[in-house]
């Protein structure tokens, strides 16, 4: 039917772990699911993985990257567990007394990444590790790799549909998000209307804040030259706010900050969103005496 790249939603291997966040799903039964689906033809496999999880630790996470590691997919995406209970109730269930400390988490992560890169993975951007002849990892080196709502892609078209419930469309210079709720999404759908909920248009700021904080997550720098020509403007101008808050992470060797170029270092590579988050406007754009939004920890 054309698809050709599938994902799975592995999270964790540890019975605990598993058992902890309602994600029962064993070795022995991912074993032949992944044989399965090697032997359709698939051109590439994906497997998620999250640190952060109640009872993780390293001994656990240890164990779970060995049997990862031992079935061999194409693609890895680790993600930073975000504990927001007040956002969703099914996180209500989890002891927020068996989470691992901050301190804790980034050491797993670092775990994560030096034993996948000593078996091979390369570091894509922030989150995702390949094998050396992924296309991802060949469009990194092209600079052809992008950042989307689903982790990193090839940019292959200006326009991504998002189809299904909550998906995220960007087409031409507007973002639309689909109905969120089952029930309302098929009515609409039942109604012959197009199932999106709300949206909004991108500004030219908002264009030229994602091409800096695209460059910077795909390809770990930013070419101030290039940008200053795209978009005419004087970049040490405009984000002299953004540069003074880079300052401190300069002094600590997570990036470097030069006339011509912003270069983030291997060491600020766990760090890659702090680094981008001063270039994101709506960050700093709440008013009044509304509370902020609250995300998920970056670490």
């Amino acid at each position: 039917m054309g698809f050709n790249r599938i994902s799975l939603g592995i999270q964790d291997f540890d019975p605990l772990v598993q058992k902890a966040v309602n994600r029962v799903q064993p070795y022995k039964e991912i074993t032949p699911l992944v044989d399965c689906i090697r032997s359709h033809g698939f051109r590439s496999l994906s497997f998620d993985l999250i640190y952060g999880l109640p009872h993780q630790d390293r001994h656990t996470m240890g164990e779970t990257l060995r049997k990862v590691i031992a079935l061999r997919p194409d693609r890895l995406a680790c993600y930073n567990y975000a504990h927001l209970p007040e956002r969703f109730s099914s996180q209500r269930a989890i002891d927020r007394l068996t989470l691992p400390e901050p301190q804790e988490k980034l050491l797993l992560q670092q775990m994560i990444s030096h034993t996948l890169q000593d078996a091979g993975y390369l570091h894509i951007g922030m989150d995702h590790y390949v094998l050396p002849d992924d296309e991802l990892a060949l469009a990194q080196q092209e600079g052809r790799l992008q950042r989307n709502f689903q982790g990193y892609s090839l940019h292959m078209a200006d326009d991504l549909l998002g189809l299904g419930v909550s998906a995220i469309s960007q087409i031409g210079d507007f973002y639309l998000q689909n109905e969120r709720e089952l029930d309302a999404y098929y009515k609409m759908i039942d109604q012959g209307q197009l199932p999106s909920s709300r949206g909004c248009k991108v500004s030219s700021d908002d264009k030229l804040r994602r091409h800096i904080i695209m460059g910077l997550i795909s390809e770990l720098k930013l070419d101030i030259v290039e940008c200053n020509r795209q978009f005419g403007i004087d970049f040490a101008t405009v984000f002299e706010q953004e540069l003074e808050a880079l300052s401190p992470m300069v002094a600590d060797g997570l990036l470097s900050i030069s006339e011509r170029e912003i270069d983030v270092k291997h060491r600020g590579r766990p760090f890659l969103r702090n680094i981008c988050m001063p270039f994101d406007a709506y960050l700093k754009a709440h008013r009044g005496d509304q509370p902020p939004p609250r995300f998920s920890a970056t670490i």
